[in-house]
C-alpha cells in the first residue's frame, strides 16, 4: 500500500455510486488518465495502477493507486500535493470520487496562531494579575525574546541535524510558558520589594537575589525533565526534548539578565497607577485570596487532605483502561480526506486492509519459498487472519516476502495480538526449516515502538524523579518536601490519564468537545506529558514552598510559613496556571483529535497540580508534618552544599549581619 522507508507516499482511493462500477469502461478510462498524470506529477517515484495490481474491491466500487515519492514526507512541496491532489480530482468528471490518504497528504503544520493565542490569554491574565500595562508587558516582552534566541538555535541546528516541524513547535510552547512564568516571579517579588520601601535597582537586585534563585532550580527541573526525553531512545523525541530544554535554558537566562535591568529602569512604574506613591499601600491593602485559602486549609487540613485525595482517585480509575498506539489516518479528522480514504478502503477491502502486515522469511540459498510457504500454511491459521498473500522470493532464492491481511485495524488489540502470535513461532519456525521469520512493516513497526515507548516509562520516571529528588533536597534542605513534591506529581499524572482515558477512550463529554471519534492515545503522550507536567510542576512547588520555607528559616512557626508561602505565592501560581491551561485549552479547537487530546491532558494536567495538588494538598500535609517536613539528617546536612535558596545570606548582609558558613540545622521539636 504505502511506500517503504523513509519516503512519503499517498493512497488515492476510488469510489462509484449508485449501481456504477470501477471497470466499466468510462470510469476505467478516467482512474488511468489519472494515473498517467500522477506519473508526471513532481518528485513521484512511481505510481501503481489499481487495475494491474488488482487493487479494485471484489464488489468493484472500491480501488486504490499508491503513488510512492522519492523524498520523505517534510519535503514534499506544495507544487507535488497540489499536482496530487489535481490528477486525483481529474476522475470526477466521469462520476468517480475520490480521496487521499498517507504520508504525502499531510501538510506541515502552520504555527502562529496558537502561540498568538496564547500570548493575547497570557496578556490579560498579567494585566489583571498586576494592574499595570508595563508590568505585564515585561514578562511577555523578555519570553518573546528567549523564543526568538531558541529559535535561531534550532534553525542553525537543522543544518546538522534532521528535526521535525514538532521540534520546534514544543520549543516554542514550553519557552513561552517558562519564559512568562519565571518572568512573572521575578517580577511579583520585585514589587514586593518596592512595597517594602526599596528603590528600583535595591529592589531589582534583592528579586533577582531571593525569586531568581527558585527561578533558577525551577528552569533546572524543567530542563532535565525534556533532556530525560532521551532515554526513551527515539530519536525525533529526544531532539525535542533537547531542543526544549535548551529553549527553557535560554529563557532562564534572559529572566535572570534582561529582565532586573529592565526593572531597573522602569522603577515604580511596574505598579498600579494608584500605589506609585506609596507602594506600602498595596502590601497592606487587606489578606489577600491566597492567605484566606491557606487558612482555611489549615483549619480543615484533614478533611481536604482527603477529599482531594478522593477526588483524584474517583478521577484517575479510568487509567487501567489505557490503551496506546501512533496515529495514522484512522485518527484523522472525520471529515477530512484522510479519513475518508481510510474508511472507504476499510469498507471495501475489510479493516485490516488499512494495516498489513510484511513478514519476511531468509534462508540459504534456493530454500526461502519452501520456507516462505510453510510460513502461509502455519499464519493462515492463526486467530485474526483473513489472508496471507503467496509468497514472493528474490532473485536469489534466500529471502520471500509475505504480506497478511488480518481482520482487525492497525491499532486494535488483535492486530497487536497477532504480531505477538506470529512472533511466538519464530523459535518453531526456525527448528522446523532452519529458516528465520521477521514481521515488519508500518503496522508492526508501530506497534514495537509504542511498546518501547511504554517500555521506557519507567525507567524516564526514575531518571527525571530522582534527579528531581536530589535538586529539590538541595532547594528545601529536607528530605519529606521533596518525597511530598514528586509524590504530588504522580497524583496529577494519575488524574490526568485517566481524565485523558474517560474522554478520548470511553467518549465522555465528546459532543461538549467535539471530539466525533475515540481511539487508543498516542503513544508518545504519556511520557511528553509527564516531561512537561513535570517541569510545571515543580516550578508551581518551588514558587510556593521556598517563600513558606524562607519564613520558617527566619522564625515563624510551621503553620505561619504556610500562610506566608500561600499570601505572596499563590497569586502567582493561579496567574501562572491560568496562563498555561488557556495555552493548551486552545489546542482543543483543533480538528485533529491527537492534538485535542494532547492541548486537553495538559491542560487538565495543570489544573490538577495547581489548585488540587500544590495548592491544597501540598500546604495540608505541610501542616500535619509541622516541624518534620524540614528535617534533614545531620550527616545529609553536612554534605549537602547551602544553596540559600531563599537568599537568606543576601538578606543578612543587607541588614548587615555576618553571615554564617552553614545554617541552622532543621529538626523537628522535641
Amino acid at each position: 500500500m504505502g511506500g517503504g522507508g523513509d519516503t512519503a507516499s499517498a493512497n488515492v482511493v476510488f469510489t462509484v455510486a449508485g449501481d456504477g462500477t470501477l471497470t466499466a469502461d468510462a470510469q476505467r478510462a478516467a482512474i488511468e488518465k489519472a494515473v498517467a498524470q500522477l506519473r508526471t506529477a513532481p518528485q513521484v517515484a512511481q505510481v501503481t495502477d489499481p487495475y494491474q495490481s488488482r487493487a479494485v474491491s471484489a464488489d468493484q466500487r472500491t480501488a486504490y493507486a499508491t503513488v510512492t515519492y522519492s523524498v520523505g514526507q517534510p519535503d514534499v512541496t506544495g507544487a507535488a500535493r497540489d499536482a496530487l491532489f489535481a490528477a486525483g480530482h481529474s476522475v470526477e468528471s466521469a462520476g468517480v470520487g475520490v480521496q487521499f490518504g498517507g504520508t504525502a497528504v499531510q501538510g506541515n503544520p502552520a504555527g502562529g496562531a496558537t502561540e498568538g493565542i496564547g500570548v493575547v490569554v497570557a496578556a490579560l491574565v498579567l494585566l489583571i494579575t498586576f494592574g499595570s500595562m508595563l508590568a505585564a508587558g515585561l514578562p511577555l516582552l523578555t519570553a518573546l525574546l528567549g523564543v526568538g534566541v531558541g529559535m535561531a538555535g534550532i534553525q542553525i541546528a537543522t543544518g546538522f541535524f534532521d528535526l521535525s516541524s514538532s521540534t520546534s513547535a514544543l520549543a516554542v510552547m514550553l519557552g513561552l510558558a517558562v519564559g512568562i512564568d519565571y518572568a512573572l516571579f521575578i517580577v511579583s517579588r520585585y514589587r514586593h520589594e518596592l512595597a517594602q520601601g526599596h528603590e528600583g535597582e535595591d529592589a531589582a537586585g534583592r528579586a533577582v537575589g531571593t525569586a531568581g534563585s527558585a527561578v533558577v532550580f525551577a528552569g533546572l527541573t524543567v530542563v532535565i525533565a525534556l533532556a530525560a526525553l532521551t532515554v526513551a531512545g527515539i530519536p525525533f523525541l529526544a531532539a525535542m526534548g533537547l531542543a526544549a530544554a535548551g529553549t527553557v535554558a535560554v529563557a532562564v537566562l534572559i529572566t535572570l539578565t534582561l529582565l532586573p535591568a529592565l526593572l531597573g529602569f522602569v522603577g515604580r512604574r511596574v505598579l498600579a497607577k494608584k500605589h506609585r506613591a506609596a507602594p506600602a499601600r498595596a502590601h497592606h491593602a487587606g489578606a489577600p485570596f491566597g492567605e484566606r485559602w491557606a487558612r482555611g486549609v489549615l483549619r480543615h487540613r484533614v478533611t481536604a487532605l482527603l477529599l482531594s485525595l478522593g477526588l483524584i482517585a474517583v478521577v484517575a480509575i479510568p487509567l487501567t483502561q489505557l490503551r496506546l498506539a501512533l496515529p495514522d489516518d484512522s485518527t484523522a479528522a472525520p471529515d477530512s480526506t484522510q479519513r475518508h480514504a481510510y474508511d472507504q478502503l476499510a469498507e471495501g477491502f475489510g479493516a485490516g486492509f488499512n494495516g498489513p502486515l510484511i513478514v519476511v522469511v531468509e534462508a540459504s540459498a534456493g530454500r526461502a519459498a519452501a520456507a516462505a510457504a510453510e510460513a502461509q500454511r502455519t499464519i493462515t491459521g492463526l486467530a485474526d487472519v483473513v489472508t496471507v498473500t503467496t509468497p514472493v522470493p528474490n532473485q536469489a532464492g534466500d529471502t520471500a516476502l509475505l504480506t497478511v491481511i488480518p481482520k482487525s485495524g492497525p491499532t486494535d488489540a488483535a492486530t497487536k495480538d497477532l504480531v505477538a502470535a506470529i512472533r511466538d513461532h519464530e523459535a518453531t519456525f526456525t527448528a522446523a526449516t532452519g529458516a528465520t521469520l521477521a514481521v515488519t512493516g508500518a503496522t508492526a513497526l508501530n506497534i514495537d515502538v509504542s511498546s518501547k515507548l511504554t517500555g521506557a516509562l519507567v525507567p524516564y520516571l526514575a531518571v527525571v524523579v530522582g534527579l528531581a529528588f536530589i535538586l529539590l533536597m538541595l532547594v528545601f534542605r529536607s528530605v519529606l518536601v521533596p518525597l511530598k513534591a514528586t509524590m504530588g506529581f504522580l497524583l496529577s499524572v494519575g488524574a490526568t490519564f485517566g481524565a485523558v482515558v474517560a474522554v478520548f477512550q470511553w467518549g465522555w463529554l465528546a459532543g461538549l468537545l467535539g471530539i466525533e471519534s475515540t481511539g487508543p492515545i498516542i503513544s508518545i503522550m504519556p511520557i511528553f506529558l509527564i516531561g512537561i507536567l513535570f517541569g510545571l510542576a515543580m516550578d508551581y512547588e518551588v514558587f510556593l514552598v521556598t517563600r513558606a520555607r524562607e519564613e520558617y528559616v527566619h522564625g515563624a512557626s510551621p503553620d505561619e510559613a504556610i500562610i506566608s508561602g500561600m499570601r505572596y505565592g499563590a497569586r502567582v501560581v493561579t496567574a501562572a496556571a491560568l496562563i498555561m491551561m488557556s495555552v493548551f485549552a486552545g489546542f482543543i479547537l483543533a480538528d485533529d483529535a491527537i492534538i485535542k487530546s494532547i492541548g486537553f491532558a495538559l491542560a487538565f494536567g495543570v489544573a490538577v497540580d495547581a489548585f488540587i495538588v500544590r495548592m491544597t494538598i501540598v500546604p495540608a500535609v505541610l501542616s500535619l508534618l509541622g516541624r518534620s517536613a524540614w528535617w534533614l539528617p545531620r550527616w545529609l546536612d553536612r554534605l549537602l552544599p547551602n544553596v540559600d535558596v531563599e537568599g537568606e545570606q543576601l538578606t543578612k548582609k543587607l541588614a548587615g549581619e555576618p553571615p554564617q558558613e552553614q545554617e541552622k540545622e532543621l529538626v523537628p521539636a522535641a
